[in-house]
């Protein structure tokens, strides 16, 4: 067993996973979306503002005259543009937001420090969004019986305009609702400098002549994205965090078969998608807070919480609060904020290797400061840790390339009657002290390394559109000229050379065209995961030759 098969169970693994999301892209999504019926909306309910919304789109009221629909919160209708005109626009040194008066709620904000391509720096990833096409919104607000502000209510903002300045490391934003009967809410941003994570608080001054009750809520509310990538499969959906469901993936699938809900003192609801996060996490506190998902319609999805309900007597004022993380997937932001937020970098199963792979790797960028010469060290050193193993397989491979001369002799002998050739072979083997299969467990006790490495350079956002030499701008893009695919099928049909040839004309033929298939198959793959397989091939094939030759094999 050589790296051959490593690149052929690897090969295979990828295809069937292409394979399945092109069914699921090609009949399964399009028959969940006919079954749809046009005239799927509830019947309306009317706010306090007057103002009719789809039934559903409000969490249930905290007391006990609540509508008793068990709903959950959703959205306003679906992903339907705002106007910027009206909106309150905060810029920040890796921010820019809109913030639309109606609800207070964040409905666009860009990443200034991720441009969309890195040969236009100054167009930045627009994350969140409030057009049709790519609706993904905050919504928040205070649920009650009596009138509050809930996502549906029109805030007034000081100014139209924040910035950070030069000399500050904080910027506020409040905005301010009021009742007809004097209850006064202010719903106040804090963005800082340098950071991803918002706090926002809610201030309530009861001067109703009556005790105010509600419950605070928060949701991510966005559409199913319309591209799927058909060669790199990333999640994207619903993440939910609490004790004893560390890391709990709900996927858009899921949340259409049923909603999701789960009560806890601590924990988040985010949304995540390839290379960045949405979380919202409430404040640490022994009181109780629920988790929900919801599907509206099958066409929008929600995560949320809804925190404790705060009572507010005449007279008296309360203030509530927790905090949004908008950006990148960066463990050492993440893991500072909450609990298991850094499990949003989704290394999936093999998270327990990948992790420390990353960790590794990122201790070499401090040393080398290029990404691209992190990965080509770290394959040595990952290399170096199965060289014993690589060696029992060569040395197999070797042994069999001497039997060579000696199957031929046996497949003359035995012409098309394949069960005394297989016997006769195995004899041979047998006399000659040689396991065929020797070379199999070497691969497969390094097949989890490769595929949690595999999963490191996917979903490390620290490589997208890093730099490496010459050509190579963008290590999670495919090589532009594909060099780096050339160099991976030259290296390929190399290793074939030093290994011993097929008895079989029909697996010999197959073989050789393998060199070609992997080479426009990995064409398309970010040029940093083919790096790291032509430094491994390149290091193999050294190793390979030197063992080989020592043998007297060649």
């Amino acid at each position: 067993m050589d790296n051959i098969k490593t690149f052929l169970v690897f090969g295979l693994l990828v295809v069937s996973l292409l394979l399945w999301e092109a069914w699921q892209n090609e009949y399964v999504r399009p028959a969940q979306i006919a079954e749809q019926t046009a005239a799927q909306s509830a019947a309306p309910v009317v706010t306090a503002s007057g103002q009719e919304v789809v039934k559903g789109d409000l969490p249930d009221l905290p007391v006990v005259n609540a509508v008793a629909d068990g709903s959950l919160p959703a959205i306003d209708g679906g992903g339907v543009q705002a106007g910027t005109q009206n909106q309150v626009h905060v810029k920040t040194d890796v921010m820019d937001v809109y913030i639309d008066p109606k609800g207070a709620d964040i409905r666009r904000l860009a990443l200034l420090k991720y441009p969309v391509e890195s040969s236009d720096p100054d167009v930045p990833v627009q994350f969140l969004n409030d057009t049709a096409g790519q609706f993904f919104v905050v919504q928040s607000g205070l649920r009650s019986d009596a009138q509050a502000p809930t996502h549906y209510e029109q805030y007034s903002a000081e100014q139209s305009e924040y910035a950070l300045s030069d000399d500050a490391d904080t910027l506020v934003v409040p905005l301010h609702w009021q009742s007809d009967d004097g209850l006064k809410v202010t719903k106040t941003y804090r963005f800082k400098r340098d950071s991803y994570l918002v706090d926002v608080d809610y201030q309530v001054t009861n001067a109703s002549g009556q005790t105010f009750s509600a419950y605070p809520y928060a949701q991510f509310n966005r559409n199913r994205p319309s591209e799927d990538s058909m060669l790199l499969y990333t999640y994207t959906g619903a993440v939910f965090s609490s004790p004893g469901d560390e890391y709990e993936k709900i996927d858009f699938d899921d949340l259409d078969d049923a909603a999701y809900m789960k009560t806890s003192t601590n924990g988040w609801a985010s949304m995540i998608q390839h290379y960045f996060v949405a979380a919202m996490i409430p404040a640490l506190d022994d009181q109780e807070k629920t988790f929900y998902g919801k599907s509206i319609n099958e066409q929008n999805y929600t995560a949320g919480m809804k925190m404790p309900t705060i009572t507010v007597a005449a007279g008296e004022s309360a203030q509530t609060k927790y905090s949004l993380y908008l950006g990148p997937k960066e463990h050492k932001r993440l893991e500072p904020i909450a609990e298991n937020l850094d499990l949003t970098v989704d290394y999936g199963k093999l998270t327990i290797i990948s992790q420390p792979l990353f960790t590794v790797m990122e201790w070499i960028h401090k040393v080398t400061n290029n990404w691209g010469w992190s990965i080509v060290f770290l394959t040595v050193l990952i290399k170096l840790a199965f060289y014993k193993l690589s060696a029992a397989s060569y040395r197999s491979m070797a042994g069999m390339r001497k039997l060579t001369p000696k199957l031929a002799t046996l497949k003359e002998r035995f012409g098309d009657d394949k069960q005394q050739f297989n016997k006769a072979m195995m004899d041979l083997y047998k006399t000659e002290k040689i396991n065929p299969l020797g070379g199999c467990l070497p691969v497969l006790v390094q097949m989890p390394v490769f595929l949690a490495f595999y999963w490191v350079l996917v979903e490390s956002i620290e490589l997208r559109q890093a730099d490496f030499i010459w050509w190579l701008n963008d290590l999670t893009a495919m090589d532009p000229y594909f060099i780096l695919p050339v160099l991976f099928g030259i290296s390929m049909f190399i290793q074939q050379k030093l290994n011993p040839a097929p008895q079989d004309p029909a697996q010999a033929m197959v073989m050789k065209a393998f060199p070609i298939v992997f080479t426009v198959f990995f064409a398309f793959f970010p040029s940093g995961l083919v790096l790291y397989w032509v430094v491994n091939n390149i290091l193999s094939i050294a190793q390979q030759w030197y063992i080989t030759r020592q043998m007297g094999a060649i």
